[in-house]
Parts: structure tokens; C-alpha cells; sequence
């Protein structure tokens, strides 16, 4: 056995965004830090590569909005290069025959809402104020470690914080959380609204990376999780890195290297080294072995607790829970070169500006459920949930001249196929069905097509070791959220051996890039200290 005889006050487990978060809070405040990723490229799902010569884009994760302003100020990710850019334009929803289009300007927003439904037009606002009162008071949750059942004075204190915010929010937006907690997005939705367009595009929000039909209860969360964003101090903004998804994470190890730590990539961590029941150090798959203080693992909640950890550390109801933890975003992620943009038809002569938003192929919650139900029956939607960006209308950077790249990030899919089908002998024919899902409202698309990445679950679960290809490490329901994520017990970033810590999505407050778990792990860790 190889063995690495220096000590360090800290290992960190995995080099995606919140693992080098957690390395960067901790070498901030003067302790010795190693980090140990796995593949040859830190980052996780927050990457940039070429998938076509000349033609580079975000591998996985697309968008920028979650990314905590804490963790911007703090690591100072503008001045280590980070550079992230609102999307000027709005929504634009695609419909048999017509659209939606929803920019910024509210007044035109409201306009195209009143060609579907007068009334729609005259709820929107109320519907978004009372969505983003609630998100902005909860944000604060999202920066605390929640309490653990069963835990002492400090659990008890977290748990009176946490009330108290529930007691600012005053009694209406109380019965809004209420409602969000506990309802389906469907019903939810069916509540406000009546016109079915724009139900679908507010709906999509609840289905991203979220396995289940809109009328599942519980569902209506997600629309909470995603307005707990902001860019440059626009609450529920979204927009693009410079360079893509991998500038936010270059510039999180460009911070981390100055502060002194240690980053090894190729490096992958077999078994975490516990002495009685309190972790020491870590062993790699080449044999070394490092000892240190404490280890924090950016790592799927299910990896690290049934096969990085002696499974004897969790007692017979814990290891059932675990065994048991959902883990199945349904996502399909494509990236595609394309030797021009898409001529939607219903768009003609109105302009190329809404290419610097959203695009959506989500016209009602019906077509969500059918792709639901299709995966759930079939192992893939026929008509799949699509949500496009073209970051290059932005970032010319990523193609050649003239030339673009366009993320699509599809919903549903299946974990495991039907008759024991394997992703790599179908996912071709899914990429076709998607691109042809989008020449049915831009007829160019399919042949201005001129190279593709694609990722099927299967992919993104061997890629990343995103268990069942769930970008969130676990599906964000109410039995896997807050106090109960990952397992009750184990919520508060402490694992089941002492000085070990969660500090990944599967970890409070869950997913999406945010910074969030690792920020919040690493002042666990040095409160633990």
C-alpha cells in the first residue's frame, strides 16, 4: 500500500462546483486542503468542451441563475474571470401554429397573455408577486444547515430560526408556502389559470430534473426552487457564463489554487479510512492513501453511504432509507451545432431576438403528462418537454462565424428502459425523435444540424456518477427536502462516521448550481472544529 504520509486539515472528495465551494471556504480561513476529482476535468456537471470541431458549449448544465451572490462576493469569482451575462430576451413558447412570446416588458407580457385569456392577463402579476415573496423569504433557509431529528440545542435553535421565517412571511404568503408544499403543480396551476399555453410554460419549470407527472402532489415546490435565483440582484433572472458552464467553475479553482489548495484530477477516492467510528483520511483507486482532520465528499448521498463508507455505520433503517432514496431526474441533455438558427414558422419576420431566451417546446400540462406517462410506459416521451437556449447569440465565442450551438435539455425519460434495452442502442434514435420534435416548428432545423453531443441518463449517471442520471442527486420531493435530505438524521451535512461531511446536491438545499451545499458544509465543518 502507497501511503501519503503528510496530514491535512482537510480532504475534499470530488471537484464539481460545490466540492471546490467547500475547498475554497475552507483554505479561506487558513486550513490545509486536498481535493481529489475523479476525471481528468474539474467541474462535474458545470463544464465547457468542444463536442465538434470549432463548436464548444456547456456539457450538462446550461443556465446560471441558482449561483449564490454570497458565493460570487465571497470567492471572488468576477475577478478569478467569471463573467455571467443576463438573457435579455424573455420566454418564447412554441405552439401548433403560433406562440407565446413573454419578454421583460411586462406591459407586452400581459398583452400576449390577453390574446389567450383576459383574465390570465390580469392574474400574472399576482401569481408572480406571491411566488416571489415566498422564494425570497426562504432563501434564507437555503443558507442554513437544517435541523436534524433528534439533535441537541443547536438543532433546536435552527429549527426556532426556521420558524421564524415561516412567521415573517405573514399569514397569506404562509398559506401560499402551504400550498406550494403540498399541492401538484397541476392543480396548482389550474387554480390561476385557465389558458393552457401558458400553463404549459410555467409548468415546465416544474418538471425540470423532476421525474413526475404535474399532477403529483408535492410538485408545486419545484416552481419555489427555481425563483430562488437572481442575476446582478434581479431576483428570478436568468442567464449565461462567458465561455460557458465551465468559466463558473475555472473561476471557483482559480480561487481555491490561490488560496493554497492542493487539486489532483485522475485521482479517483475507493474508500474513505475510518479509525473506531471517525473518518481519517482517504484511500485512492490507485492504492495512495491521504489522512486528514476531516473529509467532506462532493459525491451522490447513495455512493458515498453504500459504497465509499463501511456500511456497518448506518444502522438497518437507515441503510434501508438509503438503499431506498429516489434518484431519477428523467433528463435528456443534447448539444447541437447548427450551420444556422432555427426559422420557427410562427415567427416569421418577427426577428432573431428572442434567440437570446428561452425556448420552449411545453405548449399545455397535458403534453407534460403525456411525456410522463409515455416514460413511464414506453421508457422515453414521443413527444418530449423541450427547453432550448442558444448561448451564442450572446457569447460568439462557442462557434464560428455565422455558425451557433443550441443547448436542449428534454424531459421525460427513463432511468431503465423497457425489455432490458440499454440507452446505447437507442439513443441515437431519441436524438433524432427530439431534432425532428424541433423541425416541426422550425422545418430548417434537421439539416442546418451539423454535429451533436448527446447524454442520455445513462450517460450522465457514468459521466458524473449522478446515480440514475438525477442532476439534483436525488429527487427534490418533500420526504428528500430539508430536515429528510438526504435521509432523516443526516441532514445537517454530518455523516455517520464523526468529522465526515455531504457538501454536494444531495445534500440542503439540493440542486442546481448554486454553491450552496458546499458553502454550507465547509462552515459546518469549521464550526465542528
Amino acid at each position: 500500500m502507497k501511503t501519503h504520509v503528510s496530514e491535512s486539515d482537510a480532504i475534499i472528495i470530488g471537484g464539481g462546483h460545490n466540492g471546490l465551494v467547500c475547498a475554497s471556504y475552507l483554505a479561506k480561513a487558513g486550513l490545509s486542503v486536498r481535493l481529489f476529482e475523479a476525471r481528468d476535468v474539474l467541474g462535474g456537471a458545470a463544464i465547457t468542451e468542444e463536442f465538434h470541431p470549432g463548436f464548444r458549449n456547456s456539457v450538462y448544465s446550461y443556465s446560471v441563475s441558482l449561483l449564490h451572490p454570497q458565493v460570487i462576493a465571497d470567492l471572488l469569482l468576477e475577478q478569478h474571470g467569471l463573467e455571467i451575462m443576463e438573457r435579455p430576451a424573455g420566454t418564447l413558447s412554441l405552439l401548433e401554429n403560433d406562440h407565446l412570446l413573454l419578454t421583460r416588458d411586462e406591459a407586452q407580457a400581459r398583452r400576449e397573455i390577453a390574446r389567450f385569456s383576459r383574465r390570465d392577463a390580469d392574474r400574472i402579476e399576482q401569481f408572480e408577486n406571491e411566488i416571489s415573496h415566498v422564494a425570497i423569504a426562504l432563501r434564507q433557509l437555503a443558507l442554513r444547515a437544517p435541523p436534524d431529528f433528534g439533535g441537541g440545542w443547536r438543532d433546536v435553535m435552527q429549527l426556532l430560526s426556521a420558524g421564524n421565517v415561516a412567521r415573517q412571511l405573514g399569514a397569506e404568503s404562509q398559506k401560499v408556502l402551504a400550498t406550494l408544499l403540498t399541492s401538484s403543480l397541476g392543480d396548482y396551476l389550474d387554480s390561476w389559470f385557465e389558458g393552457e399555453a401558458l400553463k404549459g410554460v410555467l409548468g415546465l419549470e416544474g418538471v425540470i430534473g423532476n421525474f413526475a407527472s404535474p399532477y403529483q402532489a408535492g410538485t408545486a415546490y419545484i416552481l419555489l426552487h427555481h425563483a430562488f435565483g437572481e442575476i446582478k440582484g434581479r431576483a428570478g433572472a436568468w442567464g449565461i457564463a462567458r465561455g460557458g458552464m465551465g468559466a463558473i467553475s475555472d473561476a471557483i479553482a482559480s480561487f481555491a489554487r490561490a488560496q493554497g489548495v492542493s487539486i489532483e484530477t485522475g485521482s479517483a477516492v475507493q474508500e474513505i479510512l475510518v479509525d473506531g467510528k471517525k473518518a481519517v483520511g482517504v484511500r485512492l483507486s490507485d492504492g495512495r492513501t491521504f489522512i486528514a482532520r476531516q473529509v467532506a465528499a462532493n459525491v451522490h448521498p447513495q455512493t458515498l453511504l453504500t459504497k465509499m463508507l463501511d456500511p456497518g455505520l448506518l444502522n438497518e433503517d437507515d441503510r434501508r432509507r438509503i438503499t431506498g432514496y429516489r434518484s431519477h431526474s428523467a433528463t435528456f441533455r443534447m448539444n447541437v451545432a447548427l450551420s444556422e438558427l432555427p426559422q420557427f414558422t410562427s415567427m416569421a419576420g418577427q426577428g432573431d431576438a428572442h434567440f437570446q431566451g428561452a425556448i420552449e417546446v411545453s405548449p399545455s400540462l397535458a403534453y407534460i403528462d403525456r411525456a410522463y406517462l409515455d416514460a413511464k410506459r414506453l421508457g422515453w416521451a414521443q413527444q418530449p418537454v423541450i427547453s432550448m437556449q442558444v448561448p451564442t447569440t450572446q457569447d460568439s465565442s462557442l462557434a464560428p462565424p455565422g455558425a451557433h450551438v443550441a443547448s436542449l435539455f428534454c424531459q421525460h425519460f427513463q432511468r431503465h428502459l423497457p425489455d432490458n434495452q440499454s440507452w446505447d442502442d437507442v439513443k441515437d434514435e431519441v436524438a433524432n425523435l427530439i431534432i425532428n420534435t424541433i423541425d416541426a416548428y422550425a422545418p430548417n432545423f434537421r439539416q442546418s444540424v451539423i454535429g451533436r453531443q448527446i447524454k442520455s441518463p445513462l450517460d450522465i449517471e457514468r459521466d458524473l456518477g449522478m446515480v440514475g442520471g438525477d442532476i439534483f442527486h436525488g429527487a427534490l420531493h418533500l420526504d428528500q427536502f430539508y430536515s429528510m435530505r438526504p435521509i432523516p438524521g443526516y441532514a445537517s451535512y454530518k455523516m455517520p462516521a464523526k468529522n465526515l461531511f455531504l457538501c454536494g446536491s444531495g445534500a440542503h438545499p439540493g440542486g442546481g448550481v448554486t454553491g450552496l451545499p458546499g458553502r454550507n458544509a465547509a462552515e459546518k465543518m469549521l464550526n465542528s472544529r
